[in-house]
Order: C-alpha cells, then sequence, then structure tokens
C-alpha cells in the first residue's frame, strides 16, 4: 500500500493509539489500514460506492455498505473515539445535521475539506467568470459531487452555530504544506482545511 498523503498522515496524528475509529465515506480503506496498523486503533469503515468497499475489504477493512446522508441511526451515543470525515463535507445533503451525528456518536470528530475562498478559485471566478477547478476542487462544475462549497468562514461560523469547540485547526496548500499566509490568513490562502472538533 502507497504511503498517506501528508493530510491524511495530520489526520492520523490526532487519533490516539487504541482509539475506536468510525470512518465515514471510508474510500478503498486505506486511512484505517493506516490507523490499524500503526495506530492499533479498532472500528468501522462506510462506504457507498461499490469500489471503494471491494477495495476495503481487500485491505482488510470492517466496511459497512451505507449511505451517511441517512444519517448514523445505527451507532449508539459514544460508541467511538474518533469519527472521522475527510473530503466529503461538502458532498452531503445536511452538513450540519451530519456534523452533529458524528459527535453524537464519537467523543471527537475530524473533518477535512477544501476552501472554496481559497484566492485562486476567487482570481478565477471573477475573472474568467466561470466556475474555477483546482487540485482540492477537481471535478467540472457539470459532474462534481460537491453540493454545498464551504470556505473556512462558513465552518467556523457553523461550529459556533451549532456550540461545537474547535480543538485544532490545521490549513494547507494544494500539496499538503503548511503556508506561511495561510496562518496569517487562513480563509484568504488556505487551499485544505483540517479540524478536531468536539461538543462544547
Amino acid at each position: 500500500m502507497s504511503p498517506l498523503r501528508s493530510d491524511l498522515e495530520i489526520v492520523a496524528n490526532w487519533v490516539d493509539r487504541g482509539d475506536r475509529v468510525l470512518d465515514l465515506g471510508c474510500g478503498d480503506g486505506r486511512l484505517l489500514r493506516y490507523l490499524f496498523d500503526r495506530r492499533q486503533a479498532t472500528g468501522y469503515g462506510l462506504e457507498i460506492d461499490p469500489d471503494g468497499i471491494t477495495q476495503s475489504l481487500a485491505n482488510g477493512i470492517n466496511v459497512i455498505e451505507s449511505d451517511i446522508d441517512e444519517g448514523l441511526s445505527d451507532f449508539d451515543t459514544h460508541a467511538f473515539d474518533q469519527v472521522i470525515l475527510t473530503q466529503t463535507l461538502q458532498a452531503v445533503q445536511r452538513p450540519d445535521q451530519l456534523l452533529w451525528e458524528m459527535l453524537r456518536v464519537g467523543r471527537t470528530g475530524i473533518v477535512t475539506f477544501p476552501n472554496f475562498a481559497y484566492y485562486r478559485l476567487r482570481w478565477h471566478l471573477a475573472v474568467k467568470g466561470r466556475m474555477p477547478m483546482s487540485h482540492a476542487l477537481s471535478y467540472a462544475w457539470y459532474e462534481t459531487p460537491n453540493i454545498h462549497f464551504c470556505t473556512i468562514d462558513d465552518f467556523e461560523a457553523l461550529c459556533e452555530q451549532l456550540s461545537i469547540h474547535i480543538i485544532e485547526r490545521r490549513v494547507l496548500s494544494h500539496d499538503y504544506k503548511s503556508p506561511r499566509l495561510a496562518r496569517w490568513m487562513p480563509n484568504l490562502f488556505g487551499e485544505v482545511a483540517l479540524y478536531r472538533i468536539c461538543r462544547a
């Protein structure tokens, strides 16, 4: 199995040894496999795509076929230490409800998403007048699975509205590095945002 992307390495470092983990939209199970091997974590992945399910099973992941838009009612309150949602928040029907459910079934949550307020996206829309694409938003407007484009400021305002506490935030560039300008003005210069959250 190839190494994790740098953003997923940050996510993995936020998971404690032995944590019970639920990975929403786990894809091929690469992150969970890493957490099982390196962090001795346990848990499950949820995935709706048949190819992702097949790859997760091949990677030895306990994967459940599930549409996260239908909620997490199959799981008890505080059943997990960490609930992870990577690069999927913008593709769900009700991000607000899913965040609340994540923090019902998990002690803490980890969320990552592309920042639609990134300066290159703003420039593209302002100058060219067309829906922008980037490394983090790589689909054309007519084929994108993304239905709720979100900015760093939007996400933090939603957390405040839902009484969600932000434990930690990392803001990265398209190559998953931490540019100095993104630390100064994250909503303008950050392309990918990573958050650790819990209930306030």
